[in-house]
């Protein structure tokens, strides 16, 4: 049977070579969502800083969560937050020139909002969200973490989640000129809490 990342952590206290299996699961995804936030040269440096860090932190792992990708999302939001001028600097970027300097672009996020909203209305948006909203909406949005994994990502009650992603998302349909119910990540937000905290 094919060990939890839990375990991993928790037997590469004694072997570290077992550490390789965290980074092979989750690398790319943590890249990815780097790439999307600060672009490729300073994904690669985040991302190596990430599994870096976690391998220093493994025992000090919380074994109660088998799978450790929302725990790696948060170390790479805290690296995150020493580069958050140029992740606001390449946004600003796609709004004024509607071309997108980050390498993989934002149509993940796009997908979930109607086709009106066009990608440098939407960067120019982001790039105004406070930086601890932007984090959370992003990890919800295209890191796809429930309320509970992004608490846990971050070190915050699930209550600031929700008031965050709250506040992300009226910022966000206030300055994209959209009524509540034209975005359909706000409609999942409701579900969300109409579902008595499923995800969370």
């Amino acid at each position: 049977m094919t060990p939890t990342d839990a375990e991993l952590m928790r037997r590469s206290a004694t072997d570290p070579q077992l550490f390789v299996g965290i980074f092979e699961r989750h690398f790319a995804a943590i890249h990815r969502y780097l790439n999307r936030r600060v672009g490729s040269v300073l994904a690669d440096d985040l991302a190596a800083q990430t599994f870096t860090e976690a391998f220093a932190r493994r025992a000090c792992y919380d074994a109660n969560w088998p799978v450790a990708l929302p725990w790696l999302y948060g170390i790479a939001s805290n690296l995150l937050r020493r580069h958050h001028r140029t992740e606001r600097r390449q946004l600003r970027a796609y709004s004024r020139l509607g071309v997108d300097p980050i390498a993989d672009d934002l149509s993940p996020l796009l997908d979930r909002i109607d086709a009106q909203v066009s990608g440098p209305r939407l960067a120019e948006a982001l790039a105004k969200l406070n930086a601890r909203d932007r984090d959370v909406l992003l990890l919800f949005a295209w890191a796809d973490l429930s309320y509970r994994e992004i608490a846990f990502a971050l070190d915050i009650p699930t209550g600031t989640v929700r008031s965050r992603l709250h506040r992300a998302r009226r910022a966000m349909r206030e300055r994209l000129g959209l009524p509540f119910t034209e975005l359909p990540i706000e409609r999942r937000l409701l579900n969300e809490a109409e579902a008595a905290d499923g995800r969370a």
